[in-house]
């Protein structure tokens, strides 16, 4: 074909080939321009009625007039009867071509995806149907702009069951799950296509595959693909559910409407964006002294050794939290990246940190191997490593070693008290060590039979070692949290008073046990002293954030608005990936009407929800406090999604009823909420006083049906 002129045409290179035909770069030579000249099989076009409605095809989609879809001037034919379509020439890859090198940066398979949907778009409100949406039928331009091709050769081919020279195989991984059967298809075959080419351009890897085109088939038809948050991090969450929902077997559980996913991934687009220029590589360079300590491999042969290792790193980063010059990122999360082999340098930009801690745990009996390594992001070169062989009972030496090794490789000072602080967590008894290890795991699952279990674990740590002080404060957390959240059984004040009292005398100087001091004195409105044990742990730890935060909460309580913002504005200073200080500020700013700062940590609240789900999905708190920093950021569909999903898990679980009825009312849903609050008194609540002051009730506060709740809890 090379040098022919086929009619006005002349063929320069071949650009491509495939099931569909060959293209060539060819000179249009009656307007002096590059063109690109695709050659339809011959077998395609044989049949004179199946060569009518081709054309008929091609001219609706020539009648396309959009950005995103290539432009067609011309449909002839040879001498031979051979039909070919003339159509512009860009310069730029297909999608499958950017792919071959690995996933695409989220950014860019966000911009990519909106384009695509939106040429499927205006081609579906034309009653034109693609049929073969393929990461080699999207072209990225040079210029970054979207060109969908091929349109009208799909039904044609599918009409001749065009599926030589391997082409089928790969065509196959985009059918729908109707397509594959053969059956009569709609748009709705496009989306589910579009999502393959996105979750593809997400990871790398096609979500159905198999050696053999029945292989691939068996593959759509019965199985369900990895997550793509499994095979990469730094998805948005809300970005895996628009790819799940495109990937529906069953039609109707689609999206119905391209117009929905292309305003969902708008919303997308929007929060990573905004992210992404909170959290620049800029940001790493002025705070270099900054970590994230990922959880330790458990290498023992028992698996239930898992939470020993989980909590050795647990508990260096408590003890890092305690260096004033250091930054540590929190539990939540680091330990998402449990059990994901990744990039250290991919992590630290994921948590904004500039060094990273990672290790292993192999315990058996009393005796433990731990290896600990310190690695700097930017270049990910080792700034330290060590192994210890010791004895178990040497755990705690090789902590505080670790610890000041840590400072000492960052330059950060490590004051005399920050020393002593340290050396006091310790029981110094690893049998007790062993059971406060396993009470915290259960503590940080946020349950009620977690925290009830954990109390029995912390008790067993302290009957072997009566004065592990933390041990004791633990207790003290769990019962004032069963309280505030679960149960408002005045026992349980009595227990969260009485061991914090017993910590207290245990270790003054504990930040940890100041703070659980004063969680006991919140809960029984005792506000004053309450603030006292938080400006307390303050003094001894500044950078301890569950002094700022609970105190945050207690100023709240008591409509000290301006108390509560600095004290909210210090624990996110010191927590920054904690979404629960970002929502609760991001409703005061609401309130007073700072629409942009609440809107800004609410899109930050989001991603850390989303993080802390990917470690644990059923977490009702993240998905109900993240509801309402959906809805704050104008994401309003999304919110009401997780509040029922929160509902759905937890249905008669107080603080799940009390936020979703917040959630409801800030979402128009007055009934709905008022129908909520009236089960949740009826189960019963700890914090009485938050109903009363809680700006999401504002919606309802002139309700008969509201203020005959707010009249019977407060009898």
């Amino acid at each position: 074909m090379i040098g022919k002129i086929i009619s006005h045409f002349k063929v320069l290179e071949k650009l491509g080939e495939g099931g569909m035909g060959d293209v060539y770069r060819a000179e249009d030579t009656n307007l002096d321009r590059i063109v690109a000249v695709k050659f339809l099989p011959v077998a395609m076009t044989r049949d004179k009625d199946m060569k009518t409605r081709f054309i008929h095809e091609a001219k609706a989609a020539s009648s396309l007039q959009h950005n995103n879809i290539y432009t067609i001037h011309e449909i002839d034919e040879t001498e031979e009867e051979q039909l070919f379509i003339v159509m512009d020439c860009y310069e730029g890859k297909t999608v499958e071509e950017k792919t071959k090198r690995g996933p695409l940066e989220v950014e860019e398979a966000l911009d990519i995806a909106i384009q695509i949907a939106q040429g499927l778009d205006k081609a579906h409100k034309k009653k034109i149907i693609h049929r073969d949406i393929k990461s080699a039928n999207i072209i990225v331009t040079t210029d970054g702009v979207v060109k969908i091709v091929d349109f009208g050769i799909a039904k044609l081919a599918g009409q001749t069951r065009v599926t030589k020279d391997g082409t089928s195989l790969g065509t196959v991984s985009y059918m729908s799950p109707e397509q594959t059967l053969g059956k009569e298809v709609d748009h709705r075959t496009d989306i589910w296509s579009l999502g393959v080419v996105l979750y593809e351009m997400l990871t790398g890897l096609q979500p159905f595959q198999g050696d053999y085109e029945q292989a691939v088939v068996y593959s759509i038809m019965n199985e369900e693909p990895e997550p793509p948050t499994g095979l990469r991090t730094g998805i948005p969450m809300e970005l895996e559910r628009i790819v799940t929902k495109t990937l529906a077997k069953d039609p109707n559980e689609r999206y119905q409407h391209l117009d929905e996913i292309i305003t969902e991934l708008k919303n997308v687009q929007d929060i990573v964006e905004t992210l992404t220029n909170a959290g620049s590589d800029a940001a790493l360079s002025e705070q270099p002294s900054s970590i994230a300590v990922l959880p330790f491999l458990n290498l023992s042969n028992d698996p239930e050794n898992e939470y020993f290792s989980d909590g050795l790193a647990e508990d260096l980063l408590n003890l890092l939290t305690k260096i004033t010059g250091l930054r540590v990122a929190s539990r939540t999360s680091s330990f998402v990246f449990k059990g994901k082999s990744q990039d250290i340098r991919e992590i630290g930009r994921a948590l904004n940190v500039g060094t990273v801690l990672e290790g292993s745990v192999r315990k058996v009996g009393n005796h433990l191997r731990i290896t600990a390594q310190l690695i700097n992001v930017s270049d990910g070169f080792h700034l330290w490593s060590e192994k210890f062989d010791r004895e178990l009972k040497d755990v705690f030496a090789i902590q505080d070693e670790i610890t000041e090794n840590i400072a000492k490789t960052l330059k950060v000072l490590l004051t005399k008290k920050e020393k002593d602080a340290i050396e006091i967590v310790h029981s110094y008894n690893h049998e007790a060590y062993e059971y406060y290890l396993q009470g915290r795991t259960l503590f940080h699952q946020w349950r009620k039979q977690g925290f009830l279990t954990a109390v029995k674990l912390f008790k067993k740590a302290i009957k072997i070692d009566p004065k592990y002080a933390v041990a004791h404060g633990g207790i003290a957390d769990c019962y004032a949290l069963l309280f505030m959240y679960w149960n408002s059984d005045n026992k349980f004040l009595k227990e969260a008073q009485k061991y914090s009292s017993i910590a207290l005398d245990l270790a003054p100087n504990l930040s940890e046990v100041q703070v659980s001091k004063g969680l006991a004195y919140s809960i029984i409105k005792n506000y004053e002293e309450a603030e006292k044990s938080f400006q307390t742990a303050i003094k001894l730890s500044s950078t301890c954030f569950d002094a700022y935060y609970w105190s945050a909460r207690t100023q709240f309580v008591q409509g000290n608005i301006e108390q509560a913002t600095r004290m909210y504005e210090k624990a996110i200073e010191y927590r920054p990936d904690d979404f629960q200080s970002q929502l609760f500020l991001a409703s005061i700013y609401n309130k007073q009407g700072n629409k942009g700062k609440a809107r800004s940590l609410s899109l930050s609240a989001i991603k850390n929800a989303e993080q802390h789900l990917r470690l644990n999905p059923d977490n009702t708190r993240a998905l109900y406090l993240g509801a309402g920093a959906l809805i704050m950021a104008g994401f309003k569909e999304r919110g009401l999604e997780w509040a029922n999903r929160a509902l759905e898990i937890e249905p008669d679980e107080p603080a799940v009823l009390y936020n979703v009825a917040c959630i409801y009312s800030i979402s128009g849903k007055i009934e709905e909420a008022l129908d909520i609050l009236e089960k949740w008194v009826n189960i019963g609540f700890g914090s009485a006083a938050w109903i009363k002051i809680d700006p999401d009730f504002d919606p309802l506060r002139d309700h008969p049906r509201f203020q005959k709740i707010v009249a019977k809890y407060s009898g």
